[in-house]
């Protein structure tokens, strides 16, 4: 656990109530971070809340409710506006089956969360922090983004997506100090993802991390507390994580 510092500032993390968000919350918090933890899951939120104290406001939210993601910047209590860092970690995959044979539905739901409520909680704040003159977006995107696999389809489409907003967004605000960073992580064991992606199959999200070695949650979080804490006039851009057992796949041959 890391001592707190200072205060730094309000934190927005989404998807804070497992995994990554989750982690994500801990560490910002324990850097001096006030955060607004925000998720579908109120109980989840509540018990982090309840762990971590005053540093954390629980503020249920669905990024796909666009009414109430464009509400969010006057509906959080006065004190909390004022959001330096937004960390849009919300985001999901559905299904490993090939292009032809996947369900439209997982691929609508992807969609929804990884690129339009992604774009909705970006498009609530953003204006918020240019006009204080201060903030710091980061997208917490995938190295499917650039590296595809079987049965990635829509799910890395999704990603690149989120890298090529990222770039989007910092040409678009080269004239303010506001920074923009995607975070790209590879193999993350210790969450659901697995799990939300079999659609509650143990058996087959366990296997695809049997006998790896993959990060975890807090190593994600970590980078997220290591971007925020560069001077103000570093920006990272991109960065990419993958434990040391993987690495970019060979390109496809299909042999007859």
């Amino acid at each position: 656990m890391h001592a707190p510092s200072a205060p730094r500032g309000t934190a927005l993390v989404t998807g804070a109530s497992v995994g990554i968000g989750q982690a994500t919350v801990r560490r910002l918090a324990a850097d001096g971070w006030r955060v607004v933890a925000c998720a579908r899951r109120a109980q989840a939120l509540q018990a982090l809340a309840g762990d971590l104290g005053g540093a954390v406001l629980p503020w249920p939210l669905d990024v796909t409710d666009d009414a109430a993601v464009a509400a969010l910047p006057q509906a959080l209590p006065a004190d909390w506006r004022a959001v330096d860092l937004l960390v849009n970690n919300a985001g999901l995959a559905l299904g490993r089956e090939p292009a032809q044979q996947a369900d439209l539905a997982d691929w609508r739901a992807m969609v929804a969360t990884n690129i339009t409520g992604l774009l909705a909680v970006t498009h609530a704040l953003l204006p918020g922090m240019v006009a204080r003159g201060r903030g710091h977006v980061v997208h917490i995107g995938s190295i499917a983004a650039q590296f595809a696999y079987p049965g990635g389809n829509v799910y890395g489409a999704s990603k690149a997506f989120v890298r090529q907003l990222g770039y989007g967004l910092k040409a678009d605000l080269i004239a303010t100090p506001v920074r923009v960073t995607v975070i790209e992580p590879g193999m993350v064991a210790g969450s659901e993802f697995s799990l939300v992606r079999f659609k509650g199959d143990a058996a087959r999200a366990a296997a695809i991390y049997e006998g790896a070695e993959p990060m975890q949650p807090e190593d994600v979080a970590e980078a997220v507390a290591w971007v925020a804490a560069q001077p103000a006039h570093v920006n990272v851009s991109l960065l990419q994580l993958m434990p040391v057992g993987q690495g970019p796949g060979a390109v496809s041959v299909h042999r007859r």
